[in-house]
């Protein structure tokens, strides 16, 4: 994977604290997404950017960056006219079509307040309007990774944010202080265990642009639990979605769906709340997908260095095992820090892979006498077999083995060669845009999902079809797919479904099960292919 940023146009100079570390404030970085703003049918990118506390006391700095795409390998800063005019210190994003317009408007998650930015789809003016006051959902706190997903199936996406700590400078010891905090022997900065965690929220959509917090009618309400990574997804396959939720030093969380506008906790009994040896771990980043092709999805989690990324097989019953030994995701060396993450098909082989952005939270770590360090290279992990997973970053070079310290990463093919890209977010650097450059890849096929916005038998499909399933049987192997908002590290992928074929020429049969609850079989769809799939309304070729 090349890193083609430069030449891309992808230019932002992130700014995320001043590189000292004093303060965690300063270290945890931001999100990016890829979507499709003006519906043109190529991809556009926005990258969230951080602040200082000098520049924040003075009003901070503006928290997104908007490039439009031409889909042929190029992006221009529409920022100064697009209308995304709030400053602050920016953290993550998630993307959906709140109001089903036809437009993805944009949620920007930050060191409070949040902000709600809705696409009007003007051509002639500015494209996005902040909304946040009248949809309510300007969180003042310090917000971190977010999600849309439509838990109540009415057609309308509702909103998960997820909180870290309640941080103010003057009332927390900075690194050196008498107070100070250690790591390794050295002093650090504190945090987040011993500083007071912040609850996090969910937001119903009204379907009138407006949201009203039903964190406890909902029963979403736990002890607050310095929160990260989001993930709205069906994980039990019941159609109705589920919600986990990565913690950084504490237990994690999977709310399942009671299909009655509840949800109940069951992280540690279903497995995924601690490592399998027992252990709270430093989540952040996160992603699902049946890397092992027994029809069931599975979750990874992204962790602190001197330790391993999770994979949690699902298993019967809604448990789950930790088989991040057995699958080549714990072989030492233990010196990354992971962040962003995701599955996808980098060779187009039909075994989903799994990539992770890494870099640490201390910027003179290097002192410290061990074997991390601040700026770390990427990890691709190649699926073998369906069983296990071997890191070929390092032999693979490019953009991959380049040393930054990074955060989120975003998924999707931004050039429409139909191979995933990945955009990541690097600590007061540049982003990295990794071009896909895989020789001799397989076969493939890519679906954009359009919802009916009308009820059907079970209830309603948002536009943007969040929260859809697909499974598709192609040479022998049965995949599935996901329509998802927010995820990796307070980022946003993609919403198109992309499937590695292999040495298949054409997919035989694709299931669409819809979150309205209707169902959907096409046959025979042409490898290479993009495809729209209208709910009610069958496939067209791009």
């Amino acid at each position: 994977m090349s890193d083609v940023a430069a030449q891309a146009g992808l230019t932002l100079l992130n700014v995320h604290g001043d590189g000292s570390g004093d303060y965690i404030l300063d270290t945890n970085g931001n999100g990016a997404a890829f979507f499709d703003f003006d519906n043109d049918g190529t991809l556009d990118a926005l990258i969230v950017n951080g602040s200082t506390r000098d520049r924040l006391a003075r009003g901070g700095d503006r928290m997104a960056a908007l490039y439009k795409g031409d889909g042929r390998g190029h992006f221009s800063d529409v920022t100064a006219s697009s209308g995304m005019t709030a400053r602050g210190w920016g953290m993550g994003t998630c993307i959906a079509d709140i109001d089903n317009d036809g437009f993805d408007d944009v949620y920007v998650t930050a060191y409070g307040p949040n902000v709600l930015y809705r696409n009007t789809g003007s051509s002639t003016g500015p494209r996005f309007k902040d909304v946040t006051q009248g949809a309510g959902v300007g969180d003042a706190r310090w917000s971190t990774g977010c999600a849309f997903g439509d838990y109540n199936r009415d057609g309308f996406v509702d909103l998960y944010v997820a909180n870290y700590v309640s941080f103010d400078a003057r009332k927390i010891a900075k690194r050196g202080a008498s107070s100070t905090c250690r790591y390794v022997g050295f002093d650090v900065f504190c945090g987040p265990q011993g500083l007071t965690p912040e609850m996090n929220v969910l937001y119903r959509n009204n379907g009138d642009g407006t949201f009203t917090d039903v964190t406890e009618a909902a029963r979403v309400r736990q002890p607050g639990a310095f929160s990260f990574g989001v993930l709205f997804s069906d994980l039990d396959d019941d159609g109705w979605p589920d919600l986990f939720v990565a913690n950084d030093s504490v237990p994690s969380f999977l709310f399942h769906n009671n299909h009655d506008g509840t949800f109940s906790e069951r992280g540690l009994p279903s497995g995924v709340a601690l490592s399998g040896t027992g252990r709270a771990q430093a989540g952040m980043g996160v992603d699902a997908a049946d890397y092992n092709g027994d029809g069931r999805l599975d979750l990874i989690a992204t962790h602190f260095a001197d330790d391993y990324h999770t994979l949690y097989e699902a298993g019967d019953r809604g448990l789950y095992s930790d088989v991040s030994y057995k699958a080549g995701l714990a072989d030492p060396p233990l010196t990354f820090m992971g962040w962003g993450t995701g599955f996808f098909d980098a060779d187009n082989d039909g075994l989903p892979d799994l990539f992770v952005a890494n870099g640490h939270v201390y910027p003179d770590i290097g002192r410290f006498g061990i074997s991390t360090k601040y700026r770390q290279r990427k990890q691709l992990f190649r699926n073998l077999d369906g069983r296990r997973f071997r890191d070929v970053a390092a032999e693979s070079g490019g953009g991959l083995a380049a040393e930054h310290s990074s955060r989120g990463a975003a998924f999707g093919d931004y050039d429409n060669d139909g191979d995933i890209d990945v955009l990541v977010v690097n600590m007061n650097e540049a982003p990295s845009l990794l071009r896909n450059d895989t020789a001799g890849g397989g076969h493939w096929i890519t679906l954009r999902l359009i919802g009916a916005v009308t009820a059907g038998p079970e209830g309603s499909t948002n536009r943007d079809a969040i929260g859809a399933k697909v499974r598709l049987s192609a040479g022998g192997r049965t995949q599935i797919g996901e329509v998802r908002s927010g995820g990796s590290y307070l980022s946003h992928n993609d919403f198109r479904v992309h499937f590695g074929l292999g040495d298949a020429d054409r997919a035989a049969r694709v299931e669409i099960r819809w979150p309205s609850g209707r169902t959907e079989t096409l046959t025979a769809l042409a490898a290479d292919r993009f495809y729209v799939v209208r709910e009610g309304r069958g496939v067209q070729q791009k």
